[in-house]
């Protein structure tokens, strides 16, 4: 099980609800799920509206991930990703910090994600 915390200007307060780790549904459709408006459009990682800003939380070092080649592009299309973290995130298995909801699947490990509530704009950090 994983704690996934949602936070947004869009929603009254921080929501936190219990996901599957490994469960083959990604986090876009765990918000979905709980009522928790991301904001989406094309659902396969093409489109980028759906841009989160992940940060694990607790002491664990997080869990390698893969991109699929559609979030690579997209993230990089959108600036929120070039070739140096690329690299990096390939050679050193660092998950990045911004993602797509719509790609990303959910590890054993509890999670702060973060969204504007505006398609693909990205959060905030000044609130």
């Amino acid at each position: 099980m994983a704690n996934v915390t949602f936070s947004a200007p869009t929603l009254a307060k921080d929501i936190t609800v219990y996901g599957v780790a490994g469960d083959t549904k990604t986090l876009l459709a765990l918000a979905k799920k709980n009522n928790i408006p991301i904001p989406c459009q094309c659902q396969d990682g093409e489109c980028g509206s759906c841009l989160i800003k992940v940060t694990f939380l607790g002491d664990k070092t997080p869990l390698a991930c893969n991109l699929t080649e559609k979030e690579k592009l997209t993230l990089s299309v959108n600036g929120k990703m070039d070739r140096k973290t690329l690299e990096n995130i390939e050679t050193n298995d660092l998950p990045p910090t911004y993602r797509l909801a719509c790609q990303y699947i959910l590890r054993d490990e509890d999670i702060l994600v973060e969204f504007s509530g505006e398609p693909g704009v990205e959060i905030d950090l000044r609130r």
